[in-house]
């Protein structure tokens, strides 16, 4: 059983199988499209983290989401290279897994999803450079590129996958729009186009 971000509970027989095919129609959603094996690994990731036990660590004050900076900071205090790789795939896959369907939870918080866009792009960025020097990583250094500069929209594929059956709010309109607003998110767009919003951010906007 899979609970989404929405809250929406849906049972199947086989978590992979059902992600595996989400995730396909989402790409084919969002016109994203990705490698086979980058597809393949976000379809791990999302069976993963599904149990909660992958997701969660546990630390002195109980069982908690480890903050993303404290996991580049592990990072980079990394006693072998192995280790530190270890530690920036997973603040990625985390922030994928958490953007990707925890985006709505993020109003009114200090960190919002931008900033987990930027730190995930970042770790599977620099995983894909750390790996290119050998030959065992260099099979995966285009893996992680890929994951790096597709970050934002496999965001965006993740929200459908999370919110298919999802009726909008009014809140949810307004939270879409300042997604829009903070990370040009062509998923957040498309959305309120559909709902007869008109996106529209004075000044120039960079594009992602």
């Amino acid at each position: 059983m899979h609970e989404g971000g929405a809250g929406t509970v849906v049972a199947v027989p086989n978590l992979r199988e059902f992600f595996h095919d989400s995730v396909q129609k989402a790409l084919r959603n969002q016109r994203v499209d990705v490698d086979e094996h980058t597809e393949h690994y976000v379809v791990n990731v999302l069976t993963m983290f599904a149990r909660s036990e992958e997701l969660y660590e546990q630390t002195p004050d109980g069982v908690r989401l480890k903050p993303l900076a404290l996991m580049l900071a592990d990072a980079a205090a990394a006693q072998s290279s192995q280790q530190r790789d270890e530690t920036l795939r997973r603040l990625g896959d985390v922030s994928l897994f958490v953007a990707g369907f925890f985006a709505q939870s993020f109003a009114r918080k200090l960190v919002d999803v931008d900033y987990h866009i930027a730190m995930g792009g970042r770790a599977y960025g620099t995983l894909a450079e750390n790996m290119r020097g050998t030959t065992r990583g260099q099979a995966f250094s285009a893996l992680f590129m890929e994951l790096a500069a597709k970050f934002q929209r496999l965001v965006d594929v993740l929200n459908d996958v999370a919110e298919m059956a999802y009726t909008h709010t009014d809140k949810d309109i307004l939270r879409l729009y300042e997604i829009w607003l903070k990370t040009g998110s062509p998923r957040a767009h498309s959305i309120l186009q559909r709902l007869g919003v008109a996106p529209v951010q004075a000044g120039a906007r960079r594009e992602h």
